[in-house]
This record gives structure tokens, C-alpha cells and sequence, in this order.
């Protein structure tokens, strides 16, 4: 019943957000299954309609469940599309033909980024990438976190997925709230994440992708995932 009565709430909020991708694992504020959504989880940074404004970091949702983690541990990121039914998302990331696949508002794919935040969102520490085919709700994206980062037991400790998609110049975040298990002497990554498309940003901005818009994508490929489970994070790809 409840799953039901989740599904009637997503079709309606469907109808008056912007809705495209989200991250479903893990559960990032204002995601899926919390008391939090809104349907507007899907929408890119900046969008705002009569209800909601999706705000930089995180679309401004408050501090949600917390997914505990540990240094060195794989994280096996699964994506959340709009025209995913319930069953659909107990039993992804599944393969289907590609008649009987739902509707995935992809935007022709593009760049996703993987990173830390341990002050609430206002630096990020790169620990994934993943280009072209990213995001992808029929697979999973495997990110690593760091064996030598430090522990972070506060609550403004997130594992952060952001987007920057291919066919429409628009920058998409969602944050989940973590704990983290990690080293004593532990050292956070140098890299940031790229911030885009919205005020006071770098506007305009499309990355290369694959350019399929509602179906999916051939996922990950074996370089990549071997790149993000070794520390040689993928470079982003070069725009023609």
C-alpha cells in the first residue's frame, strides 16, 4: 500500500515539476522514499516553479537519512528516472529490451561527478567520473571512496553525484548524508567538482554525451569503472 501510495504521488509530481534524473542510492536529501519529496528532486539547479526553487548546494533540501560509509569502501550508485513504477525500482538496475523500457529523461547523457563534501556543501573533494553515457537508471555507476580519507562523523558530511548534461545547458546535484569510517591521518582529494549553468556560474555549459534522450545508454564502460575503482579518476571528455 505504501509503495502504491508512493507511486500515485510521484505520477502527480510528475505533472508540475521539472523532471528528469535523480540519484535513488544512496538516498539523497529530499530523494525518493524520504519525507522530503517533492517530485522536484529530478529538477536542475535554479529551476522554480509556483511550490519549490531547486537552490545550490544540494536543491536545498534539509539533512536527510544518513548512509553510513567507510574509507575504501565501492559504492555502487543507482539512478532514480521519472518513469520509473515501484517495480521497476525494486528490481533495477535490470537490462530490458528496448520496447519495454521506461522513460529516462536523460538528455543525451553526458558528465556525472562523484565527490565529498565535509562542510555541508561548500567544497567538494572529487572521488569519481564518470562521461558521455552517464546518468543511466538500467545500470550501476561503482565509485570508490578513498582508502586514506579522513573519518567524518558530523552532519554536514555528504556524498555528493552532480551532473552536467548534453543536449540542454543544465547543471543537476543531490546529496546524501553520510557518516564516514575513514583513515586516522587521512587526507581529502584536491580535485573539485565542475559548478555550472546557474547564476553567478559559468552559464551555457553542455558536455559530450551520447546523445539519447529517453532510452538507455550502453553504461559504464570497463575503462571507467576500472579507472574510478583504482583512483584513475576518467579525465573529463574534451567538448568539440
Amino acid at each position: 500500500m505504501k509503495f502504491a501510495t508512493a507511486l500515485l504521488l510521484i505520477i502527480s509530481y510528475i505533472a508540475v515539476a521539472s523532471a528528469h534524473m535523480a540519484m535513488l542510492w544512496p538516498t539523497p536529501r529530499g530523494g525518493f522514499g524520504t519525507k522530503q519529496y517533492n517530485g522536484r528532486i529530478h529538477a536542475f539547479i535554479g529551476y522554480k516553479d509556483n511550490v519549490w526553487k531547486v537552490r545550490f548546494p544540494c536543491g536545498g533540501y534539509a539533512p536527510g537519512p544518513i548512509t553510513k560509509m567507510k574509507a575504501g569502501q565501492t559504492i555502487n550508485v543507482r539512478f532514480y528516472a521519472s518513469g520509473m513504477r515501484a517495480s521497476d525500482i525494486k528490481k533495477q538496475p535490470v537490462l530490458t529490451k528496448s520496447t519495454k523500457q521506461f522513460h529516462q529523461a536523460r538528455h543525451g547523457g553526458g558528465m556525472c561527478e562523484f565527490s565529498l563534501s565535509y562542510d555541508g556543501g561548500k567544497t567538494f573533494h572529487l572521488i569519481g567520473r564518470y562521461t558521455n553515457t552517464c546518468p543511466d537508471a538500467y545500470f550501476k555507476w561503482p565509485v570508490k571512496i578513498p582508502s586514506n580519507v579522513p573519518s567524518c562523523t558530523h552532519d554536514k558530511c555528504l556524498f555528493v553525484w552532480s551532473w552536467t548534461a548534453n543536449i540542454l545547458p543544465q547543471y543537476y546535484m543531490n546529496c546524501a548524508d553520510i557518516r564516514l569510517e575513514g583513515s586516522k591521518d587521512g587526507k581529502l582529494p584536491s580535485q573539485s567538482i565542475q559548478i555550472v549553468d546557474f547564476k553567478n556560474r559559468k552559464m551555457n555549459v553542455k558536455e559530450l554525451g551520447d546523445g539519447i534522450k529517453h532510452r538507455a545508454s550502453t553504461g559504464p564502460t570497463k575503462k571507467e569503472i576500472s579507472g574510478n575503482l583504482s583512483g584513475n579518476i576518467p579525465k573529463a571528455l574534451k567538448k568539440a
